[in-house]
């Protein structure tokens, strides 16, 4: 059994190993985890609930006879299932909350049956540390553009495509699975913040700082997800590229982008109501009626013009970085390609 110590996260890139195991519960696993691991708990969730309250309240020698009878056990399932086919050269590297007694376990077994074990010291809460490290406790040295605009500006659009051109970006609200608004759950579970966190990291430490980085302007949230204070400091102080583009265009590209929330009127009316501290009851009722009606564009400018742009423009009053303009006159996909075209032909993104 080889014992790996994580320095950085881009030691990630380089482990020598074929599989990455967390053998922590489900629900630990499902919070955070390290990039690529599968999960093969040796205590399921009540199990681990159930050792430390025997623990805690009882015995912590009889804890440990019953939790090392339902690792053994938990263990054998695993040899019996996923690992049945692996060779002999297989080799995994394994870790549990801090690198103690499960992943110990669990190494020792696999060691015995005679592949090359590496067991992660101080197991996934050495990972989490590397992740503070870079979001809370450094600088960022990363170069950030941001890609700005009033909302149905194309922003995401044109983000996805500087990606195709090959542009360095970083996609928050793809790592968030929200589209930043109050309209903007896909339908998909939000991350817990920590899985957030570390699909941040992970995308960064790919990265070069040297080159330009696009990312697009948000708050500090997205949906209920906080953006990491070495990001936001970063982003703060960011270069802008303002989008602007006409209200009719804009229109048009909502309700493309937002056809899971015209197909739901329940869904919509149920948003429009969060909007009421904000709004006279009457205008949130004539937007009920376009929503009956079906009248969506007209919806999508009163939304724009009335909520959204003003919002903008006061949030707009505190950034200190004067955006390079980009007009686009329609949002369909080959003005919004054209765009990424002309962003990266920009001097301040070589």
């Amino acid at each position: 059994m080889t014992p790996l110590i994580l320095t950085a996260l881009a030691d990630l890139k380089t482990l020598k190993c074929d599989c990455i195991i967390d053998v922590r519960a489900p629900a630990e696993y499902a919070e955070d985890h390290i990039p690529g691991a599968i999960n093969l708990p040796v205590l399921s969730d009540a199990e681990r609930a159930e050792v430390g309250t025997i623990y805690t309240q009882d015995s912590p020698f009889r804890a440990r006879r019953i939790g090392a009878a339902l690792v053994a056990h938990n263990a054998a399932q695993h040899l019996r299932g996923p690992l049945s086919d692996k060779q002999g050269s297989w080799q995994p590297l394994i870790y549990c909350w801090r690198g103690g007694q499960r992943s110990h376990a669990f190494a020792t077994i696999l060691d015995q049956v005679g592949w090359r074990v590496q067991l992660l010291q101080g197991g996934y809460k050495s990972y989490r540390n590397e992740v503070v490290k870079a979001l809370y406790e450094q600088p960022l040295p990363h170069r950030l553009m941001l890609i700005d605009g009033g909302t149905g500006t194309g922003k995401t659009a044109i983000l996805h495509e500087l990606a195709k051109q090959g542009a360095q970006t970083l996609d928050l609200e793809g790592m968030a699975a929200h589209r930043g608004s109050l309209f903007g759950g896909t339908g998909q579970k939000q991350p817990a913040q920590k899985m957030f966190e570390t699909r941040i990291a992970t995308q960064l430490a790919t990265l070069d700082p040297d080159k330009t980085t696009f990312v697009e302007a948000e708050s500090s949230k997205v949906g209920e997800r906080m953006l990491p204070p070495s990001l936001w400091a970063n982003m703060c102080s960011a270069p802008r590229i303002h989008i602007d583009a006409p209200l009719d265009a804009r229109q048009s590209f909502l309700i493309e982008a937002y056809a899971d929330l015209t197909n739901d009127k329940k869904t919509m009316n149920t948003l429009l109501d969060k909007l009421r501290p904000y709004h006279a009851a009457s205008r949130i009722e004539d937007w009920h009626a376009l929503v009956e009606s079906a009248d969506w564009e007209t919806l999508a400018g009163a939304l724009i013009t009335g909520h959204y742009d003003p919002r903008y423009a006061k949030s707009k009053g505190q950034t200190a970085h004067p955006a390079h303009r980009l007009t686009l006159r329609k949002l369909d996909r080959a003005a919004v390609a054209q765009a990424a075209t002309d962003i990266l032909k920009l001097p301040e993104t070589c």
